[in-house]
C-alpha cells in the first residue's frame, strides 16, 4: 500500500511539473473566434490550425450585424480574438466604431494585397481580406446575349425592361457594389443608374443570389445579379434540377473593357480587446496561408487574395480568369451610407 502511495505521489509531482512544458502550455492555448461564416466547410480550416499550432478555438456564430452589436454590447470585457465578417461594409463598420486593433505583421503585408487591408495606420492594418467573392450578371441564354450585359451600367438600360432581379438592394453584397459604382461613376449618375434598375425589374427584390440564379432558369428573370461562389455552388452540384438551371443561365463578368468586376471580401479582424492576440495574429497569417487559401476557393468556391495560391476548383476553373477591379475594398465600404440615401430615395427596397 505503502509502496502504491509513493507511485502515485510521484505521479501527481510529475502531473504538475509537466504542466510548464511546452506541449501542456500549447494545449492550454485558447483563441475565442467570433466568426459571421456559416461555411460546412470552414470546419477543415480549424482543425488544420489547431492541429498545426496547439491553439483550440472556440467560436460564437452571428451574422455580420450581430456580431458587431455583441462586440459593441460587451465593450472591454469581451472575449472575443479574432473577427471573421463577409463584407467590406460591415469590416469598414467595424473599423470605424473603433471595434478592432491594428495589426502590424510582415507576414500580411507581403500576402495580402493593399487594396484588401483596411483602417491602414503607422502601426498596422485594422482588419484584412483572406477570400473574395466577384459580383457578376447572371442571366437567361435564350433571352439575352452576353454583349448585351458587359457592364453593370447596362442593367438599367431599356433592354432589360422588366427583366432584372435581384435581392433587397440593402443587403451588402448589394450595397459594395453600388458603393462601389458610386466610387467609378460619381453620386448622380450612381443615383440615376440605380432609379434604372428600378424601373427594370421583373418583380420587388427578394430572396437570396440563389433565387435569383434560379428565377433565371425558370423563366421569371432574364437576368440577375449574383455573387460568383453560389454560381459554381450550383455549378457543382450533382442534383438533376441544379444541372439543367446551369445549361440555360448564363454568366457575365462585368466592365473587362473599363474597371473591372466589383468583388467583395470575406475578412479578419483582431478584436480591439483581444486578451490572446499573439494567438489571433498567427491565425490571420494562417488565413494567408498558401494552405488555407485553396481551401477558401476548393471548399467555399471563393477566390483566393494571395497570387500564389492556386486552385483546382472545376467550377471557378470553368468560370475563367477576369478583371477585377483595384478600388481600395475600404472605400466601397465607405461609400455604403450614402449609397442607402440613394436607394432610398428612387424606391429601391
Amino acid at each position: 500500500m505503502k509502496i502504491l502511495l509513493r507511485r502515485l505521489g510521484a505521479l501527481s509531482m510529475l502531473a504538475v511539473a509537466s504542466l510548464g512544458t511546452p506541449l501542456a502550455q500549447a494545449q492550454d492555448k485558447v483563441l475565442n473566434l467570433y466568426s459571421a461564416r456559416h461555411y460546412q466547410t470552414d470546419e477543415a480550416l480549424y482543425a488544420n490550425f489547431t492541429q498545426a499550432t496547439g491553439v483550440r478555438i472556440n467560436r460564437i456564430e452571428a451574422d455580420d450585424a450581430g456580431i458587431l452589436a455583441r462586440l459593441k454590447a460587451e465593450g472591454s470585457g469581451s472575449p472575443a480574438d479574432v473577427i471573421l465578417l463577409v463584407d467590406a461594409a460591415r469590416l469598414w463598420r467595424g473599423e470605424q466604431d473603433g471595434l478592432f486593433q491594428p495589426v502590424k505583421s510582415a507576414v500580411l503585408e507581403q500576402r495580402i494585397p493593399a487594396q484588401f487591408r483596411g483602417g491602414v495606420t503607422p502601426q498596422g492594418a485594422q482588419w484584412f481580406g483572406m477570400s473574395t467573392r466577384a459580383r457578376v450578371i447572371v442571366y437567361d441564354k435564350a433571352r439575352f446575349k452576353p454583349e448585351q450585359l458587359d457592364s453593370y451600367e447596362k442593367l438599367s438600360t431599356p433592354a432589360v425592361k422588366g427583366a432584372f432581379c435581384v435581392r433587397s438592394g440593402s443587403h451588402p453584397y448589394n450595397l459594395s457594389l453600388f458603393g462601389s459604382m458610386l466610387e467609378h461613376l460619381g453620386p448622380q449618375a450612381t443615383e440615376a443608374w440605380l432609379q434604372g434598375l428600378v424601373a427594370n425589374m421583373a418583380r420587388p427584390p427578394k430572396g437570396g443570389d440563389t433565387d435569383q440564379i434560379r428565377g433565371v432558369a425558370s423563366g421569371e428573370c432574364g437576368v440577375a445579379l449574383s455573387n460568383s461562389y453560389y454560381v459554381a455552388r450550383l455549378m457543382r452540384s450533382g442534383k438533376p434540377e441544379d444541372k439543367a438551371a446551369m445549361e440555360r443561365v448564363g454568366v457575365v463578368f462585368p466592365n473587362q473593357a473599363s474597371w473591372g468586376t466589383h468583388v467583395n471580401i470575406a475578412g479578419a479582424a483582431v478584436a480591439r480587446h483581444a486578451k490572446n492576440r499573439e494567438a489571433a495574429v498567427q491565425f490571420l497569417e494562417y488565413l494567408s496561408s498558401d494552405t488555407a487559401q485553396r481551401y477558401f476557393a476548393d471548399g467555399n468556391n471563393e477566390y483566393p487574395v494571395v497570387a500564389s495560391a492556386a486552385t483546382e476548383n472545376p467550377a471557378l476553373v470553368s468560370l475563367g480568369r477576369f478583371k477585377a477591379e483595384t478600388v481600395p475594398i475600404g472605400k466601397v465600404g465607405a461609400n455604403t451610407a450614402a449609397v442607402q440615401q440613394m436607394l432610398d430615395r428612387v424606391g429601391f427596397k
